[in-house]
């Protein structure tokens, strides 16, 4: 269930680069009038303090200045930058927060040295509050869950199955929500590098292509020549053809018996490819949902194509006896290096795709009760 986390976590996900800066540079410095300046107002911080400003870089930060507290707790850093960018200011690695910063910012931040990162206050900069507004959604969102994960993992350790059940749905409720509430954000500053930052690394491009790809289509028009439009861009294109909507990609591969069985010979139901292994755990742990679903939808008009990412033949065919999976199954037994798994960009399994009829995209993923609902609602 909690595998979905790591999704939800854009405090985690930056904040957590702050120990990985390996890398400083001297500040820029601007034309005459150009540049950012941030004018900060700390309190529990004595003269002498040190606070540094740091650039997101792919990876890491990148320290790009430092400046000192003064008697009154009140710092300067001021610079200019080659681009519109995200930012850390930081006084220690519990006490940070991120900054939007381009060559005409002129930011007000005051705050608690000592509880920086809850309660700072940030003023003269639009994309800078909207960060602001974002990075409290997801540090809410982050505890939320940490807190449905606890009570999920101990009703697990209770075997207490009626209250696992309930909690799921209530994380998966939860998710939704913050997921709307992140599209919400977006859509109120879709010409932000907040908004190129945040759609590119917060939301499942998988699930939500249909609005990543629209966001980014305004960016290449609004930010053409923003890192954070361009690394969009290189992260949609290979997800383009297997997106919601797209015609599936062939998958012609061996069935047990060595014929060729096509993708498309199954063209006219509504069809589950399945990307699964015997050695795979958590595969095997969500079989027996697939075979309730199966056995249920299977005289409706439902199939099911799993492709398997197994080396060894023997071990394939005895999971697929010992779980009863009685449907279609092929393998070229290259493990990840499946040609259905690259076509399909398979980074991890179980993974999942519905296809209409038609051989149409209809959704991605579907596990348990998820994948009952959605072919309840498809095969009338």
């Amino acid at each position: 269930m909690i595998q979905n986390m790591k999704s939800l976590l854009l405090v985690t996900t930056v904040l957590g680069m702050a120990n990985a800066c390996s890398k400083s540079t001297t500040p820029t410095t601007g034309a005459a009038g150009a540049g950012y300046q941030i004018n900060g107002q700390l309190t529990n911080a004595p003269a002498g303090t040190k606070v540094y400003l740091a650039e997101l870089g792919e990876t890491q930060f990148v320290s790009r200045d430092t400046a000192s507290v003064d008697a009154q707790g009140r710092f300067t850093l001021k610079g200019s930058v080659p681009e519109a960018g995200l930012y850390q200011v930081k006084v220690n690695d519990a006490n940070q927060v991120l900054l939007a910063l381009d060559n005409q910012s002129n930011i007000q931040l005051s705050g608690d040295a000592q509880k920086l990162t809850d309660g700072y206050v940030v003023k003269g900069s639009r994309d800078s509050e909207s960060l602001q507004q974002l990075g409290r959604t997801m540090l809410k969102s982050k505890r939320d869950m940490a807190m449905l994960e606890m009570r999920y993992n101990n009703s697990a350790q209770a075997g207490q199955s009626d209250s696992m059940k309930l909690i799921e749905a209530k994380f998966y409720a939860a998710q939704a929500q913050n997921t709307a509430l992140l599209k919400q954000l977006i859509r109120q500053n879709p010409n932000s590098v907040v908004s190129a930052f945040a759609v590119g690394n917060l939301l499942n491009p998988e699930e939500q292509f249909g609005f990543i790809d629209s966001i980014a289509t305004q960016l290449k028009k609004t930010l053409p020549d923003s890192r954070y439009t361009k690394a969009l861009a290189a992260k949609l294109d290979p997800l383009r053809a297997t997106a919601v909507g797209a015609a599936a990609p062939e998958i012609n591969l061996p069935s047990p018996d060595g014929k060729t069985v096509a993708l498309s010979s199954l063209r006219g139901k509504y069809v589950l490819i399945d990307f699964w292994a015997s050695w795979c755990g958590p595969c095997r742990k969500e079989n027996p949902n697939v075979v309730k679903a199966y056995n249920k939808f299977k005289g409706k008009g439902f199939e099911i194509y799993s492709v398997s990412f197994d080396q060894d033949r023997e071990k394939w065919l005895k999971a697929i006896k010992t779980d009863g999976l009685a449907w279609t199954h092929v393998s070229d037994l290259r493990g990840w290096e499946s040609a259905a798994g690259q076509t399909y960009g398979v980074k991890a399994i179980p993974q999942s795709v519905l296809l209409d009829p038609q051989g149409r995209i209809v959704a991605k993923n579907l596990r348990g009760d998820a994948l009952e609902a959605k072919l309840a609602s498809v095969l009338k």
